[in-house]
């Protein structure tokens, strides 16, 4: 028994804590009711992607159940069971599967894709089946057609009625639907289509890898039928051979089944007579097969120019669009709604239907400019970066928390750590400062603040999982530190491509990266005993030499990273120098603290968790309780300012909070990664010291920043290639993965490594 805790308390601890044993956790349900693979389907293939992101984001929070549709005379075997069929031939099965989903409790929601060619062999089967459902449903239009008669706005109305939420990819169309249905608007989510991130990987190697080596590549993809109208391209080749001899044009897709049936494979041989027409053979290539996923990505991203040329004027989205662009494809495209909305602000070039001409004057103004090409990629992927799966499931998975009758709560799930876009920035000197998007940019150089944040993140890696590979990149950012340091120990920042000084270093104060340095180097120290002994002792001598020059640091956050780094070295003849610098924080702190301002500066700015964390160590190393009280009071105060009812808003660099006004800035955008990250080290280390699971609840809160839980709803962390965007800003993320974000990320992430998945999912009941 607890002598602390009275018998008749302990006695209910100990009932409620069985009672949690006995209690079986049901998952709401949500039903998808759509086509699925095998089924050689547009739809289907949408609905598998989604479903795959819903699943990876959110898999806590809700469970998916998919219900196939098929026609009469279609039976499809799927990779997972198959719990509910819907026969869309047979309006009997509409009734049954609207009975069957009322009956299971843990169904919270439904959501189907709709597509009119679906329902057309039962009048009125859809009609039953919305009537007789008793649960919640979503409707996705995969198509919106303009100007209806009569008789189909009547049905989308009663469609729109019948249902809680109707979700449409474009503006467009919900445009539509709201100014032709009278479809009311608050009924109406616009998500767009999503699609894929995808890591940096070089065209030049792709084509070689595929055969088209030397080769500028146009293509167009997608299940083949008249509709696409790709006679428009093959009319249009012999003028762009004129000027571009090696060009190849690739047709990529099977025909569609549905075309098979009724015509067989009449268009493919039209389109090859007029290739021969033509004298195209050895320009064109037909890829007959309905691609692997990361085939047909392959394919797309060693693609010069994709070409869209459907003829159909009433075609809301195309999902092939949808991939093309995000494998950062420059676009010529016909004017469907999809490619009017998102080929705005040079991202891509519109044509007129059916119009060969303007189509090669299109391709030849790219093919001879490299520099357009590459302007109009980055563009596309600034464009169609909150499309990406990743925030299409977040803004579904916000619709169904809306509409779940509040049993659906989201639970984000945490990313596998992953280091591919660190070592990618790293060279055999050291971690590039800036990449373009994903792309390392060597013009950039390098600094000592971006690998000695490397080094500790690395060390840390290290420390969790004894990763061998992890030992040539501790050595590789440690050598960085080694050549910034000059004769009189203290360090140096910039340094080019040519691993040369820049003038920067002496027009800048560098107090802060020196400050870096020390707590890179002491994190090293602290795991010592698990590293070769030779990076130990060549770190001590890097410490050992800088000591002299730190105590005539006086930058506050230079301070605090230095107590930082003595704290992790914990070497007892350096705490001296230690406290002095504590000591220094503890003045500023007195001297600025004033009624409700509990703070070491008149502002809060940039890197403020440092502060209090910085004091927290300087308690641990030397029980001093003047630092306890101080770490926690200007603690408590600093998460009283960036947490917003249980979110964080960290202090944008766009306006800091003023200690005259202490009215925290109505300014949107201009949030850090790297501000969310040390606000995440100082819980961590917060929760250590003191075994206080709020702080354990505000560390997971600000992590999930990253994965969407902000004020754009979009990620912030790119699971493909590892890196971490730059920042967020008031109405779009800033998509460059420079060194500075991706170590920041990584950090953060590391703190929850050793924290079991079912104390963060625990959590959400802490206040």
């Amino acid at each position: 028994m607890n002598k602390n805790i009275h018998p008749d308390v302990e006695e209910k601890i100990k009932r409620r804590s069985q009672n949690k044993k006995n209690t079986i956790y049901y998952k709401p349900e949500i039903v998808f009711i759509s086509t699925f693979p095998p089924k050689v389907c547009g739809i289907a293939t949408y609905c598998e992607d989604l479903i795959r992101s819903l699943q990876l984001k959110f898999k806590e929070s809700f469970k998916i159940i998919i219900c196939p549709m098929e026609t009469g005379d279609e039976s499809y075997q799927y990779t997972e069971k198959v719990e509910y069929r819907l026969n869309t031939s047979d309006a009997v099965s509409y009734l049954e599967l609207a009975d069957r989903i009322n009956k299971n409790d843990n169904i919270q929601l439904v959501m189907l894709q709709h597509e009119f060619g679906f329902f057309n062999e039962t009048k009125n089967g859809l009609s039953l089946f919305l009537q007789h459902l008793e649960k919640e449903i979503i409707i996705t239009f995969h198509t919106v057609l303009p100007k209806p008669d009569q008789e189909l706005k009547e049905k989308v109305q009663k469609i729109s009625n019948l249902s809680k939420s109707i979700i449409v990819m474009t503006a467009i169309s919900a445009d539509i639907l709201s100014n032709d249905y009278d479809i009311p608007t608050d009924k109406i989510t616009v998500i767009p289509h999503g699609t894929h991130l995808l890591p940096f990987i070089d065209k030049t190697s792709l084509r070689t890898k595929y055969g088209f080596k030397d080769k500028k590549i146009l293509s167009t993809f997608g299940l083949l039928g008249s509709g696409k109208n790709i006679e428009t391209t093959l009319e249009a080749l012999p003028e762009i051979i004129s000027q571009n001899p090696d060009v190849m044009f690739l047709i990529i897709g099977k025909t569609h089944p549905t075309i098979i049936k009724s015509e067989g494979e009449k268009y493919r041989i039209f389109l090859k007579e007029t290739i021969q027409r033509l004298n195209l053979e050895k320009h064109t290539f037909f890829i007959n097969q309905y691609l692997p996923l990361d085939e047909l990505l392959d394919y797309l991203q060693l693609t010069n120019i994709y070409l869209f040329t459907s003829k159909d004027r009433n075609q809301a989205v195309s999902g092939t669009f949808s991939y093309a662009i995000s494998c950062g494809c420059p676009i010529v495209s016909t004017p469907i709604p999809h490619a009017l909305e998102v080929l705005k602000e040079d991202t891509g070039i519109i044509i007129d239907f059916e119009a060969p001409d303007q189509l090669a004057a299109a391709v030849n103004l790219l093919l001879k400019n490299e520099n357009i090409q590459e302007k109009l990629r980055l563009k596309s992927l600034e464009k169609m970066a909150p499309t990406a799966w990743e925030n299409s499931s977040i803004l579904h998975a916000l619709l169904f928390q809306q509409h779940g009758k509040d049993t659906i709560k989201l639970n984000y799930t945490f990313p596998a750590i992953n280091l591919s876009h660190l070592k990618n920035m790293t060279t055999d000197f050291g971690m590039i400062q800036f990449s373009k998007i994903n792309k390392p940019d060597i013009d950039s150089g390098y600094t000592l603040d971006d690998n000695a944040r490397a080094l500790i993140a690395v060390c840390r890696h290290y420390e969790l999982y004894r990763d061998e590979s992890d030992l040539a990149l501790i050595s590789t950012y440690l050598n960085v530190i080694k050549f910034c340091q000059q004769p009189h120990g203290n360090f140096l920042n910039y340094v080019d491509q040519h691993r040369k000084f820049t003038q920067q270093n002496y027009e800048t104060n560098l107090e802060d990266s020196n400050g870096r340095a020390i707590w890179a180097l002491g994190y090293l120290l602290s795991i010592k005993e698990i590293l070769p002994n030779q990076y130990s002792e060549e770190a001590e001598l890097i410490l050992k030499k800088s000591i002299f020059s730190l105590e005539n640091i006086y930058s506050t956050r230079a301070m605090a990273f230095i107590i930082k780094g003595l704290y992790y070295q914990n070497s007892e003849k350096n705490i001296p120098l230690l406290k002095k610098l504590a000591n220094r924080l503890v003045k500023m702190y007195q001297h600025e603290k004033h009624n409700d301002w509990h703070w070491f500066e008149s502002y809060l700015t940039y890197g403020n968790s440092l502060l209090p964390e910085a004091l927290l160590c300087a308690w641990i190393s030397t029980k001093e309780e003047v630092y306890q009280q101080i770490a926690s009071e200007s603690f408590q105060f600093l998460l009283s300012k960036i947490f917003i009812k249980g979110d964080i808003r960290v202090i944008s660099n766009k306006g800091w909070l003023q200690k005259d006004t202490a009215k925290i800035p109505e300014t949107i955008g201009g949030e850090q990664p790297i501000d969310v990250a040390y606000t995440i080290l100082a819980l961590s280390a917060f929760y250590r010291v003191f075994k206080d699971e709020k702080y354990l609840q505000l560390m997971k809160n600000a992590f999930i920043w990253f994965l969407g839980k902000n004020h754009l709803n979009q990620i912030i962390y790119n699971p493909a290639t590892g890196g971490c965007y730059d920042g967020l800003e008031e109405k779009n993320v800033n998509l460059n993965q420079g060194a500075e974000s991706t170590v920041s990320y990584l950090m953060a992430r590391l703190c929850f490594s050793k924290v079991p998945v079912k104390s963060l999912l625990n959590a959400d009941h802490l206040t």
